[in-house]
């Protein structure tokens, strides 16, 4: 799903800190799918975006069959991040945290990738490990949860894992990392589910074994939060590309919109319609739809057996999507610890 660059605000929900460096900032997050850019400046009540890219590059396209990251997707990668670092200069971007998720954590070929990286662009890549990955999620998107809520469970669908999230809102933390109860990072995703079972024309035997498989993976994370409590507000939280997709299609946009689909809420039932128009719909159709595009048609139906078996595991009447994560807690962070922003002065102040 591409972006352009744009002057979308967030506005974080931990308390402010005193002190400040200025300047722009950049987060750019590699995952196994999509290289996605974000350049922003600090703000009173948050940041203010001033520049974005995103781009499918499928890194870890063959990754789950060999092992290693293959010559043609480290090209399309390397392209990609030409792109952002020539953004990251024109902006002149003062301070940036580059990351690389599942598909450099798992290749046996992740050295030599991130040396080519350095030597042709100069950039230096940061492959974090599964807990860094979810607590940037819920740093990023965790302010979208209801504050009414006892707790919740978060989650992020990638394209080689998906990391799922406990967070006890009743926990007083100044932030929302701090209200992380339990985490637990699946090895599967969208592109190495699809890859497992086919994309193109997915039947409802194979979505039914995808949703297995997760099922499958799920269930020591499962029985680890099966006691802890569920109040009445309780709910789900996604964050990915399935989830924005699903609220696209709810919405019957012609065109992918954020401002209309972050932070918006699905009933249970609304999301059982919108996954059955998608499973209804030919890879052609789902090509051709404006919030899906032929880049993601064959990824989205495994991204819906993920979701299954989470709302399997964890019934809720309520999803909120989060068209934010990884790239906004990046940002969040380096600004805290710099104190600028709303973590420039002590909160009351």
């Amino acid at each position: 799903m591409a972006e352009a660059g744009g002057c979308d605000s967030f506005a974080p929900s931990d308390p402010p800190e005193r002190g400040g460096r200025g300047g722009p900032y950049a987060a750019l997050d590699l995952g196994t799918n999509n290289c996605r850019l974000l350049v922003a400046r600090p703000t009173a009540d948050g940041f203010r975006v001033v520049d974005a890219f995103s781009r499918i590059v499928r890194l870890g396209e063959g990754l789950s069959q060999t092992g290693r990251l293959s010559e043609a997707a480290i090209e399309r990668t390397l392209e990609a991040l030409r792109v952002c670092r020539d953004k990251m200069a024109a902006r002149r971007v003062a301070r940036a945290r580059l990351i690389a998720t599942e598909a450099c954590r798992a290749a046996e070929n992740c050295g030599e990738f991130l040396d080519r990286v350095r030597e042709r662009l100069g950039l230096r890549l940061e492959v974090v490990d599964r807990e860094t990955e979810a607590s940037l999620a819920v740093a990023g998107c965790g302010d979208l949860a209801d504050r009414n809520a006892e707790s919740i469970v978060l989650f992020d669908i990638g394209g080689g894992s998906s990391e799922i999230i406990w967070l006890d809102c009743r926990r007083r933390e100044p932030s929302t990392v701090g209200r992380i109860a339990a985490w637990e990072s699946l090895r599967l995703g969208v592109v190495t589910l699809s890859e497992t079972f086919g994309g193109d024309e997915v039947t409802p035997e194979m979505f039914a074994a995808m949703k297995r498989r997760v099922l499958e993976a799920l269930a020591p994370f499962a029985a680890r939060v099966s006691g802890r409590r569920r109040c009445r507000r309780f709910h789900l939280l996604g964050t990915s590309g399935t989830v924005t997709t699903i609220a696209g299609v709810h919405l019957n946009l012609k065109r992918y919109d954020r401002r209309a689909v972050d932070g918006l809420w699905l009933s249970s039932r609304e999301v059982d319609a919108a996954i059955a128009r998608l499973m209804a719909m030919s890879y052609a159709e789902r090509a051709a739809n404006g919030c899906i595009g032929a880049e993601r048609a064959d990824l989205v139906l495994a991204g819906c057996a993920i979701l299954e078996a989470i709302r399997a595991d964890f019934p809720a009447e309520r999803l909120r999507i989060a068209d934010r994560g990884l790239r906004e807690g990046i940002l969040l962070q380096m600004m805290r610890a710099d104190r600028v922003g709303p973590h420039a002065h002590p909160a009351g102040a």
